[in-house]
């Protein structure tokens, strides 16, 4: 009979899971021997938060959780970080560790890995839930699954003690349905529709949320003429069309047309900070007159509304789009203007940024439809202000949210698997590229058609100007960077290092390479 490990792959496997990332520790064997002989892909990462980063990435880019396995103690803390930046971005991550003997826990014995309340430090940022017997294994599974697919998604975990890990375990059964689409009542549906017919200048907020559900939001803003404001996790939805605003909500220009508006509707968002007031200003236009469609009752009693409806966000746009009237055309001229003012913001903002925004631009031309994973660095920062991006789910980092650092790697390595053969560029500082290295020599292991974008400006540049505007001395924001090329070598990956210019990191972009290769953009302003 197989084992408790055995069966807990064997389980992913049934629930649709191809690719897992993990490191293995002698206290996970028996998950590893499960997947000899699965059809689930293993890949060894090098740094736990890289598995998780790794599982992140894949999740954002395939629609489908991302899975890990990590060791109980540090392989669990390790991840840790990488699970907080998947809650604030709800992005289904499931981590499956192990954990000490049943007898042992809380005890301080002094065992290997042993900490003093593993579940109780995990529970403070996510679900988890503990298999102590063979039967609890298919259920825990359904568990997991059903939080990450249903709701606001984000991170699970699951531990499996050391002496229940080993324990024959019979056939799972089946696993449990696919939660039916939640949808509001049809009162509230007619409510909404009610008070969107009677604007004149409707307006929507797309957010996260709203991922997957490009048709619905394209149908539904032609129908209402309402220009679409993207928060960064959003971008991409609406590429190149007359309604799209690729803006940040933080942009003062966003914010005039979200004052003109007069009525919102605000979709898949939570109306965060580093999406409506990155800089603090608390200059926040007043929202609490907003229709709100989001899947988490919790996050829509956190701001006030006009109209709450709970939903899932394509089926909830779908059944709202009969019953709204056509509005005339005005909102491509209201978007449009939006557009020239908010990416106009940019060079006020920094004298740097409009540099920055061009050379994001020049990776769109140079490999349309690929997938740009972004860590914290100023382009990325230039980008979250203003950019479209031309594939949905295409643009997403680390630079928003929980804004940890060392993102960019081990997320690259997770799109790439999602989408296989797509061109994938990790946008990433000479800074942030130190908090993970190791995960490029994942991508080598593993031939992956990812470009890895080096910032290079040998410092954390962004942080030293917030010291500067700050009257502060800068102390800390120059550590040494790393030699790109013999770094590029150590990893056997191809190398070029050019200046800051479109047109040369076009020319680079465009040569051929049939794996991972790295390119250094050496930054003197």
């Amino acid at each position: 009979m197989r084992t408790v490990g055995e069966r807990l792959v064997e389980g992913l496997a049934a629930r649709g899971v191809r690719v897992v990332f993990g490191i293995p520790g002698v206290h996970t064997v028996e998950l590893y021997r499960g997947l000899a002989g699965s059809p689930i892909r293993h890949v060894t990462a090098r740094h736990e938060q890289g598995c998780a980063f790794m599982a992140d990435g894949y999740a954002r880019v395939s629609g489908q959780p991302g899975v890990a396995f990590v060791i109980t103690g540090p392989g669990l803390t390790n991840a840790l970080t990488a699970m907080a930046q998947s809650r604030a971005d709800s992005i289904p991550v499931l981590i499956i560790s192990g954990v000490n003997r049943v007898a042992s826990l809380g005890r301080g014995l002094g065992r290997l890995h042993e900490l003093p309340d593993q579940a109780a430090m995990v529970a403070a940022l996510c679900p988890t839930r503990q298999i102590t017997a063979p039967a609890e294994v298919g259920p825990t599974l359904d568990w997991a699954f059903h939080l990450m697919t249903s709701g606001r998604p984000g991170p699970v975990h699951i531990e499996v003690p050391t002496d229940v890990m080993p324990l024959p375990c019979p056939a799972l059964p089946d696993p449990a349905p696919s939660p039916a689409k939640v949808l509001p009542a049809k009162a509230v549906l007619s409510q909404a529709a009610a008070l969107l017919n009677m604007a004149q200048r409707p307006l929507i907020l797309a957010g996260g949320g709203a991922r997957g559900t490009e048709a619905a939001l394209q149908a539904l803003a032609e129908h209402l003429d309402a220009p679409v404001v993207q928060t960064v996790n959003a971008r991409g939805m609406l590429h190149g069309h007359p309604l799209c605003v690729p803006a940040s909500p933080s942009l003062a220009a966003v914010r005039d047309l979200i004052r003109a508006a007069d009525r919102i509707l605000a979709i898949g968002t939570e109306i965060g900070q580093t999406d409506y007031d990155m800089y603090a200003d608390d200059d926040v236009p007043d929202l609490s007159g907003m229709i709100r469609i989001d899947s988490d009752a919790g996050q829509l009693a956190r701001h006030p509304s006009r109209l709450a409806l709970e939903g899932d966000a394509g089926a909830t746009m779908a059944a709202l789009l009969p019953l709204l009237t056509r509005h005339a055309a005005n909102g491509a001229a209201r978007a449009a203007q939006t557009r020239i003012h908010a990416r106009a913001l940019l060079g006020e903002l920094s004298a740097t940024m409009p540099a920055q925004l061009e050379m994001v631009e020049a990776i769109r031309a140079a490999l349309p439809g690929c997938v740009i994973v972004g860590d914290s660095t100023q382009p990325v920062y230039a980008g979250n202000l203003y950019y479209d991006h031309d594939r949905p789910g295409g643009w997403f980092n680390a630079a928003t949210g929980y804004g940890a650092l060392g993102f960019g790697p081990g997320a690259a390595v997770g799109a790439a698997l999602a989408a296989p053969g797509t061109p994938v560029v990790c946008l990433i500082g000479d800074g942030g590229l130190q908090f993970s290295p190791g995960e490029l020599r994942t991508a080598v292991d593993e031939a992956l058609p990812i470009t890895f974008l080096i910032w290079n400006n040998a410092a954390f540049r962004e942080i030293a100007e917030a010291m500067r505007g700050a009257n502060a001395e800068i102390i800390g924001c120059h550590p040494s960077p790393l030699k790109m090329e013999p770094f590029a070598a150590a990893c056997d990956l191809p190398f070029t290092s050019i200046d800051q210019d479109p047109e040369a990191l076009a020319a680079a972009l465009k040569a051929p390479c049939a794996g991972p290769r790295m390119i250094e953009v050496r930054v003197t302003l």
